[in-house]
């Protein structure tokens, strides 16, 4: 696989300062338009002046974000070849980043303070969507193997395109969640062992929160316009990939619920938490769940805040061991 053509900075250490992103993330700083242009000349239709001046793309274009999308993977991950159907989500990029830089932290942690990399890891995505996002970025950073899962059939198609075009089936591999209800349970198999699972929940409670939730954030920015249409939900999104029926914290309740059933096959379960007040009652929950330990480490991009919290069932010993031997697994 072609190599990334930005090397990333080598440090491990989370960066405290306001509004940083983590010091590996390769997003840091200002956007060079001209470069990504040049590998992606389409993207160049969609720049705009910022109110400051600054080149910028205007994010209430869906085709816009995605042929940004398209160039920052194309430039900083060789990814050659990336689209989502109309209507998914089109996550930003440097989140997703920090997000998979935080694991990596993580999993030093058991490994002497050493990030582990290569096949020898191997991460589940729970919801990995139609842009399978982690598995790309993952893949490129640290070498490790994922299986990327989804309930929608649209989706896992859209995810195995990409990795078909991009060759890079022995990396990612891709298997469906066929009962909505569930997280763990009847997606995890008896053989499997995963090093770390990772989720961006659905963090609304019904569609119509989901679309209040975005005209709030155009109306924020200063976008909301009655001479514009504004697309209706920011950065786009399916139905699961954005709520779920008792929203965020009903979808949390049930993956630490379901971890149970699978906790010596995962060493490290972790999810993205959207809302605050959500982090408390799991903690409380996976406490009464018999967790050995739980972890919370904050993000931030820009003025958004950000976290994510992780657990396990293992002890300290149980994690060094798992992180430590040698895999004689192939990837899938």
């Amino acid at each position: 696989m072609p190599a990334p053509k930005k090397p990333a900075p080598a440090s491990p250490k989370p960066d405290s300062a306001k509004g940083a992103l983590h010091p590996r993330n390769r997003h840091t700083g200002r956007y060079d338009f001209p470069a990504l242009i040049a590998g992606s000349p389409e993207l160049a239709q969609f720049v705009i002046l910022n109110p400051y001046g600054k080149q910028s793309i205007d994010f209430a274009n869906p085709d816009a974000v995605r042929s940004f999308n398209r160039a920052l993977l194309k430039q900083f991950y060789g990814i050659a070849h990336w689209d989502i159907p109309s209507g998914y989500l089109c996550p930003p990029i440097p989140g997703r980043a920090d997000y998979l830089h935080g694991l990596a932290d993580l999993l030093a942690e058991d490994n002497a303070g050493k990030i582990p990399r290569g096949v020898r890891i191997h991460a589940l995505d729970i919801g990995t969507g139609a842009n399978c996002i982690y598995p790309l970025i993952g893949l490129r950073e640290y070498g490790w193997r994922f299986t990327g899962a989804d309930i929608d059939t649209v989706a896992l198609a859209s995810a195995r395109t990409i990795v078909a075009a991009n060759q890079l089936g022995k990396g990612i591999s891709l298997r469906q969640q066929t009962d909505p209800l569930h997280v763990f349970q009847g997606l995890v198999q008896s053989s499997d062992r995963f090093a770390i699972s990772l989720c961006n929940p659905p963090f609304h409670a019904s569609q119509a929160e989901a679309s209040s939730g975005s005209q709030r954030k155009w109306r924020n920015l200063g976008k909301l316009d009655p001479k514009r249409t504004l697309p209706a939900l920011n950065f786009g999104g399916q139905a699961a990939e954005l709520w779920c029926e008792g929203g965020e914290a009903a979808f949390l309740a049930r993956m630490a619920n379901e971890s149970t059933g699978v906790a010596q096959q995962i060493c490290w379960f972790t999810t993205l938490v959207s809302k605050a007040g959500n982090v408390q009652p799991l903690q409380a929950r996976l406490k009464t769940l018999g967790a050995r330990q739980v972890r919370i480490r904050d993000m931030s991009q820009g003025q958004k805040r950000s976290r994510f919290v992780a657990w396990t069932f293992l002890d300290d010993g149980q994690r060094a061991q798992w992180l430590a031997t040698p895999k004689s697994d192939k990837p899938e």
